[in-house]
Order: structure tokens, then sequence, then C-alpha cells
């Protein structure tokens, strides 16, 4: 049975991506699942070095020990390293291939493609769940045409869509409706719920009473996702696990059922192969 994948977008940079998907890494992991992550395209000059010498985004690498696996070149095939305000190297699947200023990569994302694809499908074949982070904002439709990182890759590998915004810079509900509506019918098709990542507490109340009209006008689920201690992201499961998790892959003592309740000893972590005390 081939792996299940979610990927989660956001409205712009550093609006919770990474740590979402690192968080999920680690929750899904305690449940016995099989879980990677997976960015297609990352620029980055803090680069990580796996087992067998090949770069990867930090990011990723982090996310890796959250998912309790070794990091791979294959969770991120397309690393962008800047040389310049206008130019970077090009590292695919571990290894430099060249440099190229913005324009030109531009052009050359296109070929970058066959990598990509190739990479998500080994990790596919060893894992029962891939977590895909998107990369900077899921609207920049001036990039859309030769796309990788984002939309492009979500629509060439049939892979749903989670949109992430942050509540704690303001404006999160147009940031969520108005990515939706500006983006292509195609790729808007794609996008099956949406996050809001506050940095606080949660306040489940205060979400409740923007949902009526945010969900009117996405037609979509809405999950609430805190950093902030007691909410972490357990509570994006809400919307994310039902799109891609019915039950998991295999029997495992202590995961939950399909009813949403724990089989036998903690919800979380007890009984779990590998599992710790931390979240």
């Amino acid at each position: 049975m081939s792996a299940r994948a979610l990927m989660f977008m956001g409205t712009g940079s550093d609006v919770g991506k990474s740590l979402v998907v690192a968080g999920l890494c680690r929750l899904f992991a305690n449940r016995g699942v099989r879980v990677a992550p997976f960015k297609p395209q990352n620029m980055s000059n803090n680069a990580a070095v796996t087992d067998d010498g090949g770069e990867i985004g930090r990011a990723q690498a982090l996310q890796a020990r959250a998912a309790r696996v070794a990091p791979s070149v294959h969770m991120n095939p397309v690393l962008l390293k800047p040389e310049s305000e206008t130019g970077a190297q090009i590292i695919v699947q571990g290894r430099r291939i060249g440099s190229a200023g913005a324009r030109a990569f531009q052009t050359k994302k296109r070929e970058l493609m066959p990598a990509v694809l190739d990479s998500f499908a080994r990790l596919k074949a060893d894992a029962d769940l891939i977590l895909v982070e998107g990369a900077g904002s899921a609207s920049e439709i001036n990039l859309r045409a030769n796309d990788i990182a984002n939309f492009g890759f979500a629509c060439a590998a049939d892979v749903p869509v989670v949109l992430i915004g942050d509540i704690d810079r303001g404006g999160v509900i147009a940031s969520l409706v108005g990515t939706k509506h500006v983006i292509d019918a195609g790729d808007a098709a794609m996008i099956r719920g949406f996050c809001g990542r506050n940095r606080g507490p949660p306040d489940r109340a205060r979400g409740r009473r923007g949902s009526p009209t945010g969900q009117k006008r996405q037609a979509m689920p809405q999950a609430a996702s805190s950093q902030g201690r007691g909410g972490g992201v357990r509570d994006c499961r809400s919307a994310c696990m039902p799109l891609f998790l019915r039950r998991p892959t295999r029997p495992v003592h202590g995961a939950a059922t399909t009813s949403g309740h724990a089989a036998s000893g903690s919800r979380r972590t007890r009984g779990l192969p590998g599992a710790t005390r931390d979240p």
C-alpha cells in the first residue's frame, strides 16, 4: 500500500510550517506510524549533512529527528544556498550541480521536477506517511508556471494541502481567504483545510467566533494550531488526521482506534515502539 501524504503550505514565510510538520512527525512517530518529512525545495545557507555526506536544509534534519528516522537527501531534493543577493548554489539530492541567478533559476526549475518526484517516490516506498512542507507563500502566482515548491509539486504528486496562517501577525483570516481566492481554481481545489498558528496559549472560544465567516468563504475545515504551552500541534490533528490517516497502518499497542479512543495504555505514548516521555 502506497504511503499517504499531506502538504502544509503557508500564507507567507515564517508562519510555522516547519514546526507544525516537525510536531506532527513526532506525534505520528509516537503512534507507531512510519512517518517521514519532505520539502521539495528549500533556500538556506544553514545546511545539515546526511550520513552519506549530502546536504539538506536544517529544518528537514530537525523534522527527521522528530520522526525518529535518519536524515536523507531525499527529504529535501532541491536546496538553494545563496551566494549573493541574486544568485545561489543549486544542490540536487545532496550534491552541488552548479549556480544560477534568480532569473535563470526560474527557467531551470522545470528540469528539477523529475528529481523532486523521484525523491518523493523513494520516501513513499519506505514510509506509511509523508508530511510535506511548502516554501514561502503559496500565493506567489507570478512564480507558478515552473513551480516545484508549492502547488506545482502538490498537483504533480496529487498531494492534498493544508494552508497555514500566522495569527500573531494579524489579518490571518484575510490571508487565508485571500490566498485561496487569488490562486488558480485547480490549485485551490487541492486545499483540504486551514490552520492558524497562535504563538500563545490556545483560545478555542476566540477561534470559534471567527469560524463561521472563514469556513463559509473557504468551504473547508478549520483547525487551530498553537505553539503555546498546553496546545502544541495537537490541536491541528483535529482537521489534519481525518484527511489522510483513518487508522494506524499496522496494529500498534496503545494506538488510537477508529473510534478515536486508545486501545490500551496512554493515548499518546504508552506502549508505542520507540516512545519516549517527550512530546
